[in-house]
């Protein structure tokens, strides 16, 4: 297949801090890889720095998107070549309602068949006049970025710890949405494809990922089948996989 994606030794600070440590990755168009990891590992900082966030300074490596060297590009530039993402914790925008917010992404009014078949999926006919993220609960918020995400259409989509605050009802629909998103609900999308962080690994139970990895001490140090990693986690904790490497 195809490659969608790769970093070369990425070396990544944030402000004096040295966060991510020559991390080389790689993925096709059309997979759906996951990321594990203790807290404060730097998986929320691998996926900041492929988005584009200046707070997140490269001082080596570099990261090839479609074929382009997208090390300098700023974040407008990239989500134009088709990156979005999903916040473990998206912002609040007080003024600007959910609904305006979609017309804007859309270039559509929020009426047309489409867009509404997906707000009443993710249930959330009744917060379009709401602020942005304004009073939602975590699956509310988990939902409504999904949303976006559904409509801007990503080739690659970045999803933050996606059951965060959401509770097991919404993580069944969370899955669901992701699937969507992805193309995975009928036939296999052989162009989008998705790096999800999960601490929990219940999403593994509504999506079907293809990689997993480790991130520890800001370095990838071991990848295989997602659920394998998983299982191996629970039983020993991160500790083995210091020892391992």
């Amino acid at each position: 297949m195809e490659e969608m994606l790769r970093t070369e030794d990425l070396w990544v600070s944030v402000g004096e801090q040295e966060i991510l440590k020559g991390v080389d990755f790689s993925m096709n168009y059309g997979e759906i890889n996951v990321l594990f990891g203790p807290n404060g590992a730097g998986k929320t900082s691998f996926m900041m720095t492929l988005m584009g966030f200046p707070r997140y300074k490269i001082n080596r490596g570099r990261i090839i998107y479609k074929g382009v060297d997208i090390t300098d590009k700023d974040i407008y530039e990239r989500s134009k070549m088709g990156i979005g993402i999903s916040f473990q914790r998206p912002p609040t925008v007080k003024g600007l309602s959910l609904k305006k917010l979609i017309e804007i992404i859309s270039n559509s009014d929020i009426n047309d068949e489409g867009i509404r078949e997906k707000i009443e999926m993710l249930n959330l006919a009744n917060h379009l006049d709401r602020g942005i993220n304004d009073g939602f609960s975590g699956g509310e918020m988990k939902r409504s970025e999904l949303l976006q995400l559904m409509i801007q259409k990503p080739d690659l989509v970045l999803i933050d710890e996606p059951e965060s605050g959401v509770d097991i009802e919404n993580i069944a629909l969370v899955g669901e949405a992701i699937n969507l998103l992805l193309g995975k609900d009928k036939v296999k999308d052989k162009k989008r494809g998705a790096i999800i962080i999960t601490h929990t690994g219940y999403i593994l139970d509504f999506v079907n990922a293809d990689k997993g990895y480790i991130i520890i001490d800001g370095r990838l140090i071991c990848s295989g089948n997602p659920r394998d990693i998983l299982a191996e986690v629970k039983r020993h904790g991160y500790r083995r996989c210091v020892e391992c490497r």
